[in-house]
């Protein structure tokens, strides 16, 4: 059997030769793991296609042709990352509690886990400018996934009767929002407030916003 043939590159000056391996073969997995070392190291904005090849271990060109910009390899990064959060939050939750508190377990531990996930701290540290869009302007597809995961709840609660009657889809997006409005604004929120107390106000929040 022949042995694989790679292209031999070099990692900087002075630095030694990197093995790239064809893009072809490396699982996107592989690349977005680079990308977020890379975002994790120098923020977003100072992250480039070069940076996540020469992380991954391939070269620019073989990146380029499966994410044609930097912007393309971040927004898949971000779903990923925070779409396994979010079924990580939700896998924990009991699917025997009635619905509302269900929904009230999820906005609380949503909050929990994101406020504190690495990777949302660097974007918010470092380049908290570039989630102003999906503030005033649209809703990301991490945005409308979590709420799509809200709007089953809520429609659960209908029927269960935890939930008050409303139209789910209107219900789902003022929950989305409140909740969403905790993450981005944590750290000046709990400058002089301690981060229990203010988790508990938010689930009184959310249960009060949801009763029968």
């Amino acid at each position: 059997m022949k042995a694989d043939r790679h292209t031999i590159v070099r990692n900087g000056r002075g630095s030694p030769p990197v093995d790239r391996v064809p893009t072809s073969r490396v699982p996107d997995d592989v690349l977005l793991d680079a990308a977020r070392t890379c975002v994790l190291t120098t923020g977003v904005r100072r992250t480039t296609l070069t940076d996540i090849a020469r992380t991954a271990g391939v070269s620019r060109m073989t990146l380029y042709r499966r994410f044609p910009d930097v912007r393309s390899v971040l927004a898949a990064l971000m779903t990923r990352e925070f779409g396994a959060l979010l079924r990580r939050v939700t896998a924990e939750i009991d699917t025997a509690l009635p619905a509302r508190r269900r929904l009230v377990e999820l906005g609380t531990a949503a909050v929990r886990a994101l406020t504190t996930d690495p990777l949302l701290r660097t974007v918010l540290d470092k380049d908290a400018e570039l989630l102003l869009p999906y503030i005033t302007e649209r809703l990301g597809s991490t945005q409308l996934l979590a709420e799509d995961v809200v709007d089953g709840l809520v429609r659960a609660g209908h029927a269960d009767g935890s939930v008050r009657r409303g139209k789910p889809e209107v219900q789902a997006r003022a929950l989305l929002l409140t909740v969403q409005s905790f993450i981005l604004s944590w750290r000046p929120a709990t400058e002089n407030v301690p981060d229990e107390a203010l988790l508990s106000e938010l689930r009184h929040l959310l249960d009060r916003s949801l009763i029968p």
